[in-house]
């Protein structure tokens, strides 16, 4: 999941994900070289976080609990 300190969506996401027991790596764009232009690139020029990127290597741009496990036993 790429993120950053100060985003709240971030933070309700990785709470939400530690709750479930669905595990995941975070990226904070403001501190990973290339991050915000790979999520900008994914994001039609937008540094929007949170973006979860897929196994599949699809991403998605600030989706719920309910559609990341749907993404993930698709």
């Amino acid at each position: 999941m790429y993120s950053t300190t100060w985003c709240g969506y971030c933070r309700r996401l990785k709470g939400q994900l530690d709750g479930a027991g669905i595990p995941f790596t975070e990226v904070n764009i403001e501190e990973v070289p290339d991050a915000a232009a790979f999520v900008e690139q994914v994001n039609g020029g937008n540094q929007t976080v949170p973006t979860v990127v897929f196994p599949d290597g699809s991403a998605a741009t600030n989706p719920s609990l309910a559609q990341v496990r749907e993404r993930l036993l698709a």
